[in-house]
């Protein structure tokens, strides 16, 4: 059973031209694979990373959702991909750069399948509230790159100026009722500083994820993944609650208390935490 977007915690970014990776994706334990048609793929392949695409959302990626990022309204290959993709068996249409509800309104319109908008720019940010409340609008993607280099932020710096972005993106989904996922982390060979970002990215109230490397599956995983003991607990909680406010294990719960515990259980169940 493919699980629903909200619990997923990790989403890996892969090019689309690369049969060796989509064939290795099938047995990583991420939650979402992301063939990509854009960054990742010269303009020369474009048409066979399309064809490529299709073929592995038709063999499956057993439980994990799969999901394509297409190229922008503009380019040549935008319109061809939007028809081969509706005619797929694509979880999610993944829309770059995105700055209107009515882009993604426009890729649902004809694909028939949700869209997960990426926020990479100012004005994608201002409009995040709309782009989450867009017809066909599954979820909110981070594009830390992007938008670091056009707020300006100094390469290498840490992620201070992008603190109200970051909250903003996660306020927005919320409000729109949609999935929400931090952005990638170029350091591949930083565990530490991986695990710090993720830990920060689970802080702010991200579902999850998005990756570029496989190394980085489990890092994110536990970061945003529940705790078994948490879910212990929330088991607990949930037995033990009788209706309105009561004292459970030296605290106060009510209803809202145990509608968290409610989704944590789900969210274990769905990623096989017991």
């Amino acid at each position: 059973m493919t699980m629903q977007l909200h619990h997923a915690r990790s989403l890996l970014f892969l090019p689309a031209s690369n049969a060796r990776a989509i064939e290795k994706a099938r047995g990583l334990p991420c939650d979402m694979v992301i063939l990509d048609l854009e960054d990742a793929v010269p303009d020369d392949k474009k048409v066979e990373a399309r064809e490529a695409a299709v073929a592995a959302v038709a063999e499956g990626f057993g439980s994990r959702l799969a999901a394509v990022r297409i190229n922008v309204a503009g380019t040549p290959w935008y319109g061809d991909e939007m028809v081969a993709l509706k005619k797929s068996a694509v979880d999610y249409i993944v829309l770059p750069k995105v700055e209107t509800a009515e882009q993604v309104k426009a890729v649902f319109s004809v694909c028939q399948k949700p869209v997960i908008a990426m926020i990479e720019s100012p004005a994608g940010l201002l409009a995040a509230p709309a782009i989450a409340k867009a017809e066909g609008a599954g979820g909110l993607f981070m594009g830390t790159n992007d938008l670091r280099r056009e707020l300006r932020i100094p390469a290498g710096a840490d992620r201070t100026g992008l603190s109200l972005a970051l909250q903003s993106v996660v306020v927005a989904a919320r409000a729109g009722g949609v999935a929400v996922f931090d952005g990638v982390y170029n350091r591949l060979d930083d565990a530490e500083g991986l695990e710090r970002e993720c830990r920060e990215g689970h802080m702010l109230g991200f579902d999850g994820k998005t990756l570029i490397h496989p190394n980085q599956i489990l890092v994110a995983n536990r970061a945003f993944g529940p705790d078994a003991d948490a879910v212990a607990e929330a088991r607990r909680l949930v037995e033990a609650a009788t209706g309105g406010a009561e004292r459970f294990e030296g605290r106060m719960i009510e209803a809202m208390h145990v509608a968290q515990a409610q989704d944590l259980i789900a969210r274990a169940e769905a990623v096989g935490v017991q």
